[in-house]
């Protein structure tokens, strides 16, 4: 059985609240967990201490268990200095596409050619 420390939606409509709970992979994101670790409040001020409310004995217990976390409860992690999240780098990610490089030298040889 997979299991993932993921976020369970909650709160009402525009207004989320989530519980940080470990699940079987294979359950629906609201559905049955196993266990609840926490919550995460992102309505919050990013320096509230109640934002993000986290039992790390816990996380750590379902952890050396297997448990794989979800990438923003692996950010909570890292904060929490539990785990490390590894950093990611995609250099062309500020490349632009083939139809702006198109656009970009079709102006740039209008210009050119308007001298």
């Amino acid at each position: 059985m997979a299991l993932k420390i993921r976020l369970a939606r909650g709160g009402a409509k525009k207004r989320p609240v989530y519980r940080i709970v470990v699940a079987d992979a294979r359950a629906p994101r609201d559905g049955r967990f196993l266990e609840k670790l926490g919550t995460y409040n992102p309505m919050l001020a990013k320096d509230s201490a109640q934002r993000v409310v986290l039992d790390i004995e816990k996380a750590k217990a379902w952890l050396a268990k297997g448990a794989q976390p979800t990438d923003r409860v692996l950010r909570f992690l890292d904060a929490a200095g539990v785990m490390k999240r590894p950093t990611r780098s995609n250099p062309e990610k500020a490349v632009p596409g083939k139809k702006m490089t198109e656009r970009a030298a079709a102006k740039a040889g209008g210009e050119a050619a308007g001298e």
